[in-house]
């Protein structure tokens, strides 16, 4: 049995781990103004509540079934939805990333590509949608 001077102390090293990750997560989300870029972006200023809301629930809920191992009953219909949702969400977060640092601009004229910024970002983006699914199909540990 684990002495609990130990389980204290894990418990403890826990949430302060968890208070750091989060509180640097939302920072970043403040910073690039994601919720009000977001309403901006679809006129929809009187939902910025939801918008909030949602991403509370949707990283408590995430952390509950990563904690638990959780399935989700629905099959493989409900599993690419939750993707392709979470997968919105990170396009969306590295999208407003990139427009905060203006990473494309800034690469392509080093680069010397200004003329084929169009197609640096296709092939940003068709690299990222092959990675994903050489992940989910090939790779599959």
């Amino acid at each position: 049995m684990t002495p609990p001077l130990e389980v204290g102390i894990t418990l403890l090293l826990g949430l302060a781990g968890g208070i750091a990750v989060g509180g640097g997560v939302i920072a970043l989300f403040v910073v690039l103004d994601i919720v009000p870029r977001l309403a901006q972006l679809t006129t929809s200023y009187d939902k910025v509540h939801w918008y909030e809301g949602s991403m509370v629930a949707g990283s408590l809920i995430g952390t509950v079934f990563d904690f638990w191992n959780g399935k989700l009953p629905g099959g493989p219909a409900l599993e690419l939805g939750v993707g392709w949702l979470d997968g919105v969400f990170v396009g969306m977060l590295a999208a407003a990333l990139t427009e905060v640092l203006n990473v494309l601009p800034i690469l392509a004229k080093r680069l010397r590509m200004t003329a084929y910024l169009f197609g640096l970002l296709m092939a940003m983006v068709a690299g990222k949608v092959a990675g994903s699914l050489f992940d989910w199909f090939v790779y599959r540990p």
